[in-house]
């Protein structure tokens, strides 16, 4: 064999053992940062403060974890940042949750939101633990957050809601259960 011959054979046979080991390496990634959602979610959802008026999101960047929503008691914002410091490959969090600011108009709101979303067909939702719809309310303007089974239930929320005296707009967040998505 010439000697360019044998070079180029090295090379591709170099060329592939690196790209095998990439794969490799993306799927452990992949892997490891699937466990880490899954852990991370558990954590806040068990959280005891976390309730239907907040609003609690993340995102895994490598070894960071990236906290972010609305809140409405302030400890819920520490809280989340605490349960989450343990889980194996976690380095770093960047807890950017937001506190909502204290208003009585604001409470009342929050209320009768829930009263006119939970009252009726959309019931169902209420009675988990964790209701899987959130209502985030801040200087009177309203987001609903979290997941419905259909878009019929996701429209009635947003009717309902923009039913409410006093509420100057309502964002539609809700995301749609991945087994109603066809």
């Amino acid at each position: 064999m010439s000697r360019v011959l044998r070079w180029s054979l090295t090379a591709v046979l170099v060329a592939g053992l690196a790209s095998a080991g990439i794969a490799q390496s993306a799927e452990a990634i992949h892997r490891r940062n699937a466990r880490i959602t899954r852990e991370v979610r558990h954590k806040l959802v068990m959280l005891p403060q976390f309730s239907v008026w907040d609003n609690l999101a993340f995102k895994v960047e490598g070894d960071t974890v990236v906290l972010m929503g609305q809140v409405y008691h302030a400890v819920l914002k520490d809280d989340a940042q605490s349960a989450i410091k343990g889980i194996e490959g976690v380095e770093r969090i960047d807890n950017r949750i937001e506190i909502l600011p204290p208003s009585s108009n604001d409470d009342r709101i929050r209320r009768q939101v829930a009263h006119a979303i939970f009252t009726g067909p959309l019931f169902r939702y209420s009675i988990a633990p964790v209701p899987s719809i959130h209502i985030i309310v801040k200087h009177g303007n309203v987001a609903l957050e979290g997941v419905v089974s259909t878009q019929g239930d996701k429209n009635i929320a947003g009717i309902k809601a923009n039913g409410v005296p006093g509420v100057f707009s309502v964002a539609n967040n809700l995301a749609l259960e991945k087994s109603a998505i066809k």
